[in-house]
């Protein structure tokens, strides 16, 4: 196992970006079984993503990690917010402020309440 760690000091090793490149190869390697020239595409993403991970150049690889995490931003909170809704689905309910259109989670079962968005401060009554 020290050898593993004395290879990878100094590299930059696995982020988010390299996690989607890997995940994007398993879904294209699945692909490529019925259609035949996916597979180049399979085997540069593969080559790319061990790139990123053995390259000693950090700051280019957090840079292009950073770029990746701001292009991704709206995806990852619509599928974050998703998950919370699907954790919290007993306790809890989603609702959309109709004046600012920002998402307000409201405990379920206190019949009419009267809620405060915290972000434009305007009330509105709901049913939860």
């Amino acid at each position: 196992m020290n050898w593993l760690r004395n290879f990878m000091y100094g590299r930059y090793g696995v982020d988010q970006l390299g996690n989607f490149l890997f995940i994007s190869y398993i879904i294209l390697f699945v692909i490529s079984l019925f259609v035949p020239y996916v597979g180049f595409l399979c085997y540069a993403l593969i080559i790319y993503s061990l790139f990123r991970m053995f390259s000693k150049q950090i700051y280019k690889r957090q840079a292009e990690n950073e770029w990746f995490l701001s292009k991704t931003t709206g995806i990852r909170k619509f599928f974050n917010r998703q998950k919370n809704k699907w954790k919290y689905r007993k306790t809890h309910k989603y609702l959309k402020c109709p004046h600012c259109h920002q998402y307000l989670r409201v405990p379920k079962g206190k019949g009419n309440i009267t809620i405060t968005c915290p972000t434009c401060h305007q009330q509105f009554d709901k049913r939860t």
